[in-house]
């Protein structure tokens, strides 16, 4: 019999002992990349929708495409060509909110070769006091995309989004969809003088031909998808209706006066600028434009 020395025998013991912990390694840490990165095209728009509600934008510019031509429509009807335009939106709406949740109540999946595509509904629910959180404007979307398999990552090409009735449960769809603010367990106060000014308006601003969506309780109070916006209703009487506006995204606040029709489909009036950043002293009503808003829902009709 040969025997090999004890010190070189103990040497062999420690290399097969390295190639095994490697070989350990090696699989260890290919399990736990794989268990990282998303396996298919589920996974990554879940993934996708997690950054958005934890606010993280580099996760989202990963697996979302950054194609010159690359096309996506939003609610308020803008429409995004490219991924720069979109990132400096998404950027503003995750300064101005202190939380974002977005679940995903329905979610359907095809997918044909290294092209997928999908149907989804979810809520957008924003958060904009951290220490009240009974306070949040709740949006139901939709939303329907293309997703594309590039060396092996899936990356989400192109989507359009849109409001959607929230599901009662009953097969029966609630009457007033979009973000509302709301307290818990507060039950709704009459609007001013009597007027119900709740639901979904389409504001127009005149000059600029822009556009955005305000969603308002039966106050006159609510939400708007431009900036992190924000409308108050200081007064209403004899269809003249006043109040104010603030836009967390880009700092600004004023006020505004519009004329309400007698159907109460939609208000002409102004808005004008009382900040800008630390600008205060801005005199009322000199500054702004002309507003124009239609009402998107019914008129509420009296119980």
């Amino acid at each position: 019999m040969h025997f090999q020395p004890i010190e070189r025998r103990s040497r062999l013991a420690s290399l097969r002992h390295c190639l095994l912990i490697g070989s350990l390694m090696s699989i260890l840490g290919g399990s736990l990349a794989a268990a990282k990165e998303p396996l298919d095209a589920e996974a990554t728009l879940r993934l996708i929708v997690q950054a958005n509600a934890d606010r993280d934008l580099p996760t989202m510019s990963k697996y979302m495409s950054h194609d010159a031509d690359a096309v996506g429509y939003t609610i308020d009807g803008h429409k995004y060509v490219g991924w720069t335009a979109l990132a400096a939106d998404m950027h503003t709406e995750f300064t101005s909110v202190a939380k974002l949740e977005l679940p995903i109540t329905y979610l359907q999946f095809w997918r044909k070769g290294d092209i997928a595509w999908f149907a989804m509904e979810l809520d957008y629910i924003r958060y904009l006091n951290a220490t009240d959180l009974t306070q949040r404007m709740v949006l139901p979307l939709r939303e329907t995309g293309v997703m594309e398999r590039r060396d092996g990552t899936w990356i989400l090409v192109t989507w359009h989004e849109s409001t959607r009735q929230p599901d009662t449960g009953m097969g029966i769809a609630l009457a007033a969809p979009g973000p509302l603010v709301r307290r818990v367990a507060d039950n709704p106060a009459p609007g001013p003088n009597g007027a119900d000014l709740s639901g979904e308006w389409e504001v127009t601003e005149v000059e600029d031909n822009k556009k955005y969506v305000a969603t308002l309780d039966a106050q006159g109070n609510g939400p708007y998808t431009w900036q992190g916006g924000q409308f108050a209703t200081t007064s209403f009487n004899d269809r003249r209706w006043q109040g104010t506006w603030k836009q967390t995204g880009n700092d600004r606040e004023g006020a505004f006066e519009v004329v309400i029709s007698e159907d109460g489909t939609e208000a002409k009036g102004i808005w004008w600028y009382v900040r800008v950043g630390t600008r205060d002293n801005i005199p009322p009503r000199q500054h702004g434009g002309t507003y124009l808003w239609k009402r998107l829902t019914p008129p509420p009709t009296a119980p």
